[in-house]
């Protein structure tokens, strides 16, 4: 999952990313027919190597100064862009270029949500990366998401999206609730059902004309994304109705859904941007690229009215990947390319650019956000706070039909109950329904 501070949409699995799995971050580039568009770090020719790199979004390493810095330390590489500003035109196009063998990018990033797809039905069309660089440098959940049941590793990681909740302290006060971060965290550490009950006693006292929070989706799909266990196993078996992971998120989901806690609003439309900069919401599921959004959206209204606070469970909610595909005409530069990109160091200065969390731990203690920033949260320690859940996030197993899955559960299941009053055993079978459809049942 990936924002900048601009967050266009991306449609979301929880993700996974996944989540919102089309492009949190706003394309930099006008979408051609097909949303796509070449951006480059400077002109080929003279003999130069010219290695192409297909990403949707904005990645940053362009608006990092990475490609131009490339090209001064290999004076004989040009690197070009090939940007998809939307994501569900992106990975379509991707595959069918991986199965033809042709017309593929030297490098192509693999959004977390598409991650199991490609090491499930593409692997053999990726180069395994494992042979040329230091696995231990990326977090071990992170690399296991793009490793293959026999050992291959087709993808790089990139950015991750560790989980935080973000709330208006102010807000909290007026309710008599909890204000410092620590001892909020505390409050509800350890099981998602304690946020929502803190959300109870929100309510007694609320502010007029504020919920607790936004949506039940959010609830559902920040729990899941601490769950170890969510639509399959690690075999690539669908087990969604009989998982834990699932149930347990469901049920926090339900006690937010049959209240009066939720604004019920659907995330990245208009009228919840119009909520941060309303302050019809005291809490939201918090991963690191939502900084920025947060920002972006409360405007100067919400400057250290924000805080951040460490979320009941280690969660990951968002992330991508590099990898290189057989078909390119350049596997050895291509290579050099994609581990020097997703290197520490390199990480580190998106980071500073626009606050994509590395995969890459040895990076956190080098990591300052903007002193802006971190103004807006209160002096949060921001950095810190992601950088403990990064490392303690399960290893969690997507499936092919993971994004339909979670947008039957969170689009339809929940949203019946939300919003048009439906119980929730009306809105599980709704989602049944169409999760069978799916999945040709």
């Amino acid at each position: 999952m990936r924002t900048s501070t601009r967050g266009s949409r991306r449609l979301m699995a929880l993700a996974a990313a996944a989540a919102l799995t089309t492009g949190l971050l706003a394309g930099c580039a006008e979408d051609s027919d097909d949303g796509s568009s070449n951006e480059g770090g400077g002109n080929g020719g003279g003999g130069k190597t010219t290695l192409t790199i297909g990403t949707f979004g904005v990645f940053g390493y362009k608006q990092a100064g990475l490609y131009d810095e490339y090209m001064k330390l290999h004076p004989d590489i040009n690197i070009k862009e090939n940007v998809t500003t939307r994501t569900d035109v992106y990975w379509p196009k991707t595959l069918t270029r991986l199965q033809a063998g042709s017309g593929t990018d030297d490098i192509q990033a693999i959004e977390v949500g598409n991650i199991t797809e490609a090491v499930q039905t593409q692997a053999d069309k990726f180069v395994d990366l494992g042979k040329d660089v230091d696995k231990s440098q990326w977090l071990d959940w992170k690399n296991a998401q793009a490793t293959t049941q026999d050992g291959k590793l087709i993808g790089l990681g990139t950015d991750v999206g560790p989980m935080a909740i973000c709330y208006r302290k102010d807000l909290f006060q007026k309710a008599g609730l909890e204000t410092d971060r620590t001892k909020l965290a505390e409050q509800w550490k350890g099981d998602w059902s304690k946020y929502v009950d803190v959300g109870k006693e929100y309510m007694k006292k609320a502010p007029k004309g504020t919920k607790f929070v936004d949506s039940a989706s959010s609830v559902y799909n920040a729990a899941l994304g601490g769950a170890s266990e969510r639509y399959y196993d690690k075999e690539g078996n669908v087990v969604w109705d009989k998982s834990q992971g699932v149930k347990d998120s469901w049920d926090a989901a339900m006690e937010v859904a049959t209240s009066d806690m939720s604004a019920k609003l659907k995330q990245f439309d208009k009228p919840w941007d119009q909520g941060y900069a309303n302050g019809t919401f005291a809490t939201v599921a918090c991963p690191a690229w939502m900084i920025g959004y947060i920002q972006e959206k409360s405007g100067e209204a919400g400057k250290g009215k924000w805080d951040v606070a460490a979320a009941p469970t280690a969660a990951n909610w968002g992330g991508s990947f590099v990898g290189v595909p057989t078909a390119s005409k350049h596997q050895k530069e291509a290579v050099e390319l994609a581990k020097w990109l997703t290197a520490p160091e390199q990480q580190a200065k998106v980071f500073a650019k626009q606050a994509s969390f590395p995969s890459t731990p040895s990076a956190y203690s080098t990591l300052k956000p903007a002193t802006d920033t971190t103004a807006y949260f209160a002096d949060a320690p921001i950095t810190e706070i992601f950088a403990e859940s990064a490392k303690t996030i399960p290893v969690q197993y997507f499936g092919v039909k993971d994004q339909p899955i979670n947008t039957a559960l969170t689009d339809i299941g929940i949203l019946q109950v939300e919003q048009k009053g439906k119980s929730p055993e009306e809105g599980w079978d709704a989602a049944t329904n169409e999760i069978k459809d799916v999945l040709g049942q």
